[in-house]
C-alpha cells in the first residue's frame, strides 16, 4: 500500500511539471530565488490582461503538490525542498538526455562532451563565484546552449554567454575577472595584411599577436580602473604597454662586470649560461655583442654601454689598427642585424677624471693598472670607431647602434679636435649624437634621450650606469586644456589628476617588474644576487612624458613656444607645477621619477587622433595633416624661421626643465651638411650652451639600385633617375625612420 501511494504521489509530481510553463516557473524560482506573482509573469514575458487566468492556473497546481510556497514576509513565492528536488531531477534528465549531443571544442585543443560543472569550475577558480551561484548561471548557460542547435561550441562562445547572464544579473565584477584576453579572427586577419605591407616577417606577426594579449591583461587585471581608463581614452599613454609588467624600457650597462667575472647566470629553460671573462679584444667585442643580444629579452627599447672605448682601451695592446678597425665592423654589424632592441654606445674624447684612478680590467679578468694610464689607447680606439661606422655604413646608412659622442669642453685640445671632427663627418648622414658633458657632472646618455645624472644617490657608478628606464607615461597635455575650457586653475587641476594616476601607474610597473625579479624572470638583469643585483632597479628612472606641450602653450597664450617670451614662460610655470607634484611622489615613494620631453611619434598621432575625434576638428589645436593629425615638438615645429642661436636657447631651458629625457635635434638644410658647419654649431652650443644631449636632423635619401646615399629628401635618384628604388630617412622623436616609396 505505502509503495502503491508513493508511486501515484510520483505521477502526480511528474505530472505536475509536465507543463513547460510550470517548469519554467520552477527553474526561475531555482535560479533568481523568490520572486512575486507580477515579477514571474514579466520575466515569462506573460500578458497581465491575456495570460493571468491561464497563469493563476498553474501556479495553483504547483502550489497544491507543494513544488512552490508562498513567503509569509515577503509575500513572493520561493522552491521548496520538493521542487528543488524536481529541479535537479529534470536537470540530470536533460544533462542525459543532450550530452552527446553538445560538444565543444576546448582552448586545449580538443572536442569533448559538453559538461556544465566545467562551467561552475571556472566561475568559482578565476572569478571567485559563490558555488550556488555558480551552478544557477550554469545551468542557466545549459539551457541557452542547447536552444543554438548548432553543430559544435567552442570555450570563447560558452564564455561569451556565461559574461552575458552575468551582465544581466548585475554581476559586472565576476564578469570583469572572467574576460577572455586574444584576438578575433578579423583581428588576426587584419593584423597579418597590416604587418606584411610594412615588410615585417612571421616572427613579428606571432610577437605582436602577443603583445596584444599582454596589453589587454595589463589594462584588465594589473592597473586600476581608473588608469585603464584613462589610457584607453587617450588622457594618458602607457609607453610600451605590452612590455608593462615583464620588461624595462631602457637600461645602462657596466662592461667592468663582465670583463671581470665573465658572463654566468640561468637562462632560458634554466640551462645555466657561462662564459669566462675575455682574453682579448675579439673575445671582449664578442662577449659584449653576446650581453646585448641575451638583455633584449628582458630589456623593450634601449641599450646603453657607456664609456665604451675607455672599457675596452686595456685590450687594444699590441694590435695594429687595421686589426682593431676590422673587428669594430665585424661587431657594428652584427649588432645592427641581431640585437632588436635600440644600441646606444657611449665614446670618450677623454678619460674623466672620475675615472683615472679606477683600477682598469684587462684580459682574463686582471686588473692592468687603471684607466687613466690608457688614455691614448683610449683616443685610438675612439678615432678607429668612427671609422668603422663610416666603412660599415658607407653603402647605406646603419642607425643602431648609434654613437653618443661625449665632449667635455674643459678638457679641448687639438687632439680631441681632431676626433670631434671626425665624429662630424659621421654626423653629415646623421649618425652620431653629442653630450655637452661637463667633468664636475658626471652623466650617462641615450640616443632616445634618456639621461641618467649623478643626482640621485650622488654616486656616478651608482646613479649612471647599472641602471635605466623602468617605464614612462605620456599625458596628454591639450586635453587637460580641452577639459579645462581655458580656465587656467581648472587646467591645472586637470595636469595634477593626470599625472597623479601617470605616477600611480608608474609605480604599478617598479613593484611589477620587482616581483617579475623576484620570480626569477629577469635572469639577466639580476645575475650577481640579490644582495647586489646587475641591475639597480632602486636606482633607476621613471619618466613623465608630456604630449602636445606646444600645441597647450598656443592655446593658452595664442602664441607657439618658439614665437614670444609669454609662451615661454608658460610652458615654465607648466613645467615647474608638475616638477613640484613630481618631486613629491618621488620622495614620498623613494622612487627615482623624472620629467620628460622626448614623446614618441606613435603616441603624439594616437592621442591627437582621439582628441579630434572626442572633440572635433574644429574645437582642437594639432599639427599634422587632417588625415594624419599629431602633437608637435619644439624640434619639429623650428624650420629656421628664427634665429639659431635664439632656438638653442629656447631648447637649454626647456632641457633644464626637462632633464628625464630630451634630445635636442637641430635641423640642417642640405647645402649646410658638412662637417666643418656642424662642428662650428657644436662649438657655439659647447661654449654658450646648457645643452645636454643634441643631434642633427639632415634629411636623407637612398637609392638601393646604385647604393648611393644622398642630402635631402629625393623624388628620384640623383644618379640613376631610378624612383621605385628610393628610400626616405627622416628623423622621427629620436631615431631615424625609413619611409619606403
Amino acid at each position: 500500500m505505502v509503495l502503491s501511494a508513493k508511486r501515484r504521489l510520483g505521477a502526480r509530481i511528474l505530472k505536475a511539471v509536465s507543463s513547460n510553463l510550470r517548469l519554467s516557473i520552477l527553474k526561475l524560482l531555482f535560479d533568481r530565488g523568490p520572486l512575486s506573482y507580477t515579477e514571474i509573469m514579466n520575466l515569462l514575458k506573460l500578458s497581465p490582461s491575456k495570460d493571468a487566468g491561464r497563469f493563476a492556473y498553474h501556479l495553483k497546481v504547483l502550489l497544491n503538490m507543494d513544488l512552490i510556497e508562498p513567503d509569509a514576509e515577503t509575500k513572493k513565492y520561493v522552491l521548496t525542498d520538493l521542487g528543488k528536488s524536481v529541479i535537479d531531477f529534470a536537470s540530470s534528465l536533460e544533462e542525459r538526455a543532450f550530452k552527446k549531443k553538445m560538444l565543444v571544442r576546448t582552448s586545449r585543443l580538443a572536442i569533448e562532451p559538453f559538461d556544465r560543472n566545467k562551467i561552475v569550475e571556472s566561475l568559482v577558480r578565476e572569478a571567485g563565484v559563490p558555488i550556488d551561484l555558480a551552478q544557477k548561471i550554469a545551468r542557466e548557460t545549459e539551457e541557452r546552449l542547447f536552444k543554438l542547435d548548432t553543430k559544435y561550441l567552442t570555450a570563447p562562445l560558452i564564455r561569451e554567454f556565461v559574461n552575458a547572464i552575468l551582465i544581466e544579473r548585475g554581476l559586472e565584477e565576476y564578469r570583469h575577472k572572467l574576460t577572455r584576453l586574444g584576438l578575433p579572427v578579423y583581428d588576426v586577419t587584419q593584423l597579418i595584411r597590416a604587418m606584411s605591407s610594412v615588410s615585417a616577417d612571421v616572427e613579428a606577426i606571432r610577437v605582436a599577436a602577443g603583445n596584444r594579449v599582454i596589453e589587454e591583461y595589463t589594462l584588465l587585471n594589473v592597473l586600476p580602473r581608473d588608469v585603464a581608463d584613462a589610457h584607453l581614452s587617450g588622457t594618458l599613454n602607457l609607453d610600451n604597454l605590452a612590455c608593462w609588467i615583464l620588461k624595462v624600457d631602457s637600461f645602462m650597462h657596466d662592461l667592468r662586470f663582465f670583463f671581470r667575472s665573465g658572463l654566468a647566470f640561468k637562462g632560458d629553460t634554466s640551462i645555466y649560461v657561462s662564459v669566462h671573462p675575455p682574453k682579448s679584444f675579439r673575445a671582449a667585442l664578442q662577449l659584449t655583442a653576446d650581453i646585448l643580444r641575451i638583455a633584449s629579452a628582458e630589456i623593450s627599447c634601449e641599450q646603453g654601454i657607456d664609456l665604451f672605448n675607455i672599457f675596452l682601451a686595456p685590450f687594444i695592446k699590441h694590435l695594429s689598427e687595421e686589426d682593431i678597425r676590422e673587428e669594430l665592423k665585424h661587431f657594428l654589424s652584427s649588432i645592427n642585424l641581431t640585437v632588436p632592441t635600440g644600441v646606444s654606445i657611449g665614446i670618450e674624447v677623454t678619460v674623466p677624471s672620475f675615472l683615472e684612478e679606477c683600477r682598469a680590467i684587462g684580459p682574463e679578468g686582471n686588473f692592468v693598472g687603471s684607466y687613466g694610464d690608457y688614455a691614448e689607447e683610449s683616443r685610438i680606439l675612439a678615432s678607429l670607431i668612427f671609422d668603422a661606422f663610416s666603412e660599415v655604413g658607407h653603402l647605406k646608412p646603419i642607425f643602431n647602434p648609434s654613437p653618443v659622442i661625449k665632449i667635455r669642453p674643459e678638457a679641448l685640445n687639438d687632439e680631441v679636435e681632431k676626433i670631434i671632427y671626425e665624429a662630424h663627418i659621421l654626423a653629415t648622414y646623421g649618425l652620431p649624437y653629442f653630450a655637452n658633458a661637463p667633468l664636475e657632472k658626471p652623466a650617462s646618455y641615450m640616443a632616445v634621450g634618456h639621461i641618467f645624472h649623478a643626482d640621485w644617490r650622488r654616486d656616478w657608478e651608482l646613479d649612471t650606469i647599472r641602471v635605466g628606464c623602468v617605464g614612462s607615461v605620456s599625458i596628454n597635455m591639450p586635453r587637460a586644456f580641452y577639459e579645462s575650457r581655458g580656465d587656467r586653475r581648472l587646467f591645472f587641476e586637470n595636469l595634477y589628476d593626470f599625472s597623479e594616476k601617470a605616477l600611480r601607474a608608474l609605480e604599478i610597473k617598479y613593484l611589477t617588474i620587482k616581483q617579475r625579479a623576484n620570480e626569477g624572470l629577469l635572469p639577466f638583469l639580476i645575475q650577481g644576487g640579490r644582495s647586489d643585483p646587475y641591475c639597480r632597479l632602486e636606482g633607476s628612472l621613471f619618466l613623465l612624458n608630456l604630449v602636445g606641450l606646444n600645441e597647450t602653450v598656443q592655446l593658452a597664450t595664442k602664441s607657439t613656444i618658439l614665437e614670444g617670451d609669454e609662451s615661454l614662460k608658460f610652458a615654465g610655470e607648466i613645467a615647474s607645477y608638475l616638477t613640484e607634484v613630481v618631486s613629491r611622489y618621488s620622495r614620498k615613494r623613494d622612487m627615482r621619477f623624472a620629467m620628460s620631453l622626448a614623446p614618441s611619434a606613435e603616441v603624439s598621432r594616437r592621442m591627437a587622433t582621439l582628441d579630434v575625434e572626442r572633440y572635433g576638428l574644429a574645437e582642437v589645436n594639432v599639427s599634422g595633416s587632417r588625415e594624419r593629425p599629431c602633437y608637435s615638438d619644439v624640434s619639429s615645429i623650428y624650420n629656421g624661421n628664427i634665429p639659431l642661436k635664439r632656438y638653442l636657447s629656447i631648447e637649454e631651458r626647456l632641457q633644464q626643465l626637462f632633464s628625464g629625457s630630451h634630445v635636442v635635434r637641430i635641423p640642417v638644410s642640405e647645402d649646410k651638411a658638412d662637417p666643418e658647419n656642424l662642428l662650428s654649431i657644436t662649438k657655439e652650443i659647447l661654449s654658450s650652451s646648457n645643452i645636454p644631449l643634441f643631434t642633427y636632423d639632415i634629411p636623407l635619401t637612398y637609392c638601393g639600385r646604385c647604393n648611393k646615399i644622398f642630402h635631402g629628401e629625393r623624388q628620384k635618384c640623383p644618379s640613376c633617375g631610378s624612383v621605385s628604388t628610393i628610400t626616405k630617412f627622416i628623423r622621427e622623436s629620436a631615431r631615424y625612420k625609413a619611409i619606403i616609396r
